[in-house]
């Protein structure tokens, strides 16, 4: 009497197929998931450039803020130099509490320029970094108050203004 179902062999071959489909499948999703945080640190910069643009045109006699965290919501308050609301509470560093806040897998250091004699920061640099290379992105990328965001080895950036070293423009 012949049983109905299937035989041992016949779910074997299932199981081994599903594994080389994953074993395809999981690689690829992890190259995206990188790609991804990479795209979305380069996005995070362009916000935080805009924001150091609207601090400094706001607060010209300041110039560039000195902490990230000046950048930070205001809270309902109306905005002054130390809470000028223009950046969300994870990029401004203020949840949590850090000078260096993580997005997306990398984290984002701000090195504000040294203030002229007249107080005023007209430079700065913001190095984006992965949290763990080769897990959450590979490339490392920076920017400066030109606006322009670089390709960058995880180098630190001292924020003087200059290309930071071991750089290329970004496409």
């Amino acid at each position: 009497m012949r049983q109905k179902g299937f035989s041992l062999i016949e779910l074997l071959i299932v199981v081994a197929i599903i594994l080389i489909i994953a074993a395809i499948a999981i690689p690829n999703l992890l190259r995206s998931r990188i790609a991804a945080n990479e795209a979305s640190a380069v996005g995070s910069l362009r916000t935080m450039n805009t924001a150091m643009v609207s601090y400094a045109s706001t607060y010209p006699a300041l110039g560039f803020p000195s902490l990230l965290i000046s950048l930070q919501p205001a809270g309902g308050a109306t905005p002054n130099s130390t809470q000028s609301d223009l950046l969300d509470q994870v990029l401004s560093g203020q949840l949590p509490n850090t000078a260096t806040p993580n997005k997306s897998g990398y984290t984002f250091t701000y090195t504000a320029g040294a203030p002229a004699t007249s107080g005023i920061i007209s430079t700065y640099g913001i190095q984006a970094n992965p949290i763990t290379q080769n897990t959450t992105g590979i490339r490392s990328f920076a920017t400066t108050q030109s606006g322009v965001i670089y390709d960058c080895a995880q180098t630190p950036y001292t924020g003087d203004g200059t290309t930071p070293p071991a750089c290329s423009v970004t496409q």
